[in-house]
């Protein structure tokens, strides 16, 4: 059974980032794994909304719900790594042949609601989580913003929903 800490720190090979120096681990070894580069966590869903102070601020129909997580040292090349690859991840089924894991959100004409999310770079010290690690806002808001452009730059801009930097959100 692998530890606890790794397999909360690990993520599928389709969320890891964009930094090939990323050490490698097993979970047998139960070590730390150090990611230093961007953070998506990607789940397919028939509908997403999010909502601020009881106000629907963003909602998709059937796509991906992508939380995204800021490292301090990500660059341009981390947020068009982090794009392309939700874009073109093959998670849905194509209907016409029936094949599994073979179409992605642009060729199923589906929608994508990005929501940014610090704490994917919270680290426990001790039953408290630091995020010392994580972007600080100031800096963090204006790259999230330019992700946002480039998600709706490579797709139909239409198609590419946000919820509001910064808030506390009820993602749906």
């Amino acid at each position: 059974m692998p530890c606890l800490h790794h397999s909360l720190s690990t993520l599928p090979s389709f969320a890891k980032s964009a930094d090939k120096t990323a050490k490698k681990s097993t979970f047998a070894s139960c070590k730390t794994l150090q990611i230093r580069a961007m953070r998506a966590v990607v789940q397919r869903v028939t509908s997403a909304s999010v909502e601020v102070d009881g106000h629907m601020v963003s909602e998709i129909g059937p796509g991906l719900l992508v939380l995204v997580g800021l490292h301090e040292s990500d660059t341009d090349s981390n947020a068009d790594y982090i794009c392309r690859k939700v874009l073109n991840m093959r998670l849905f089924t194509n209907e016409s042949t029936g094949r599994g894991w073979d179409q992605n959100v642009m060729q199923r004409n589906y929608e994508v609601l990005l929501v940014s999310q610090f704490t994917l770079y919270g680290v426990l010290k001790g039953n408290k989580p630091d995020f010392h690690v994580a972007m600080p806002p100031q800096k963090a808001k204006p790259f999230y913003e330019s992700l946002v452009d480039k998600f709706r730059k490579a797709y139909r801009p239409d198609a590419i929903k946000d919820g509001v930097f910064g808030a506390m959100m009820k993602v749906h």
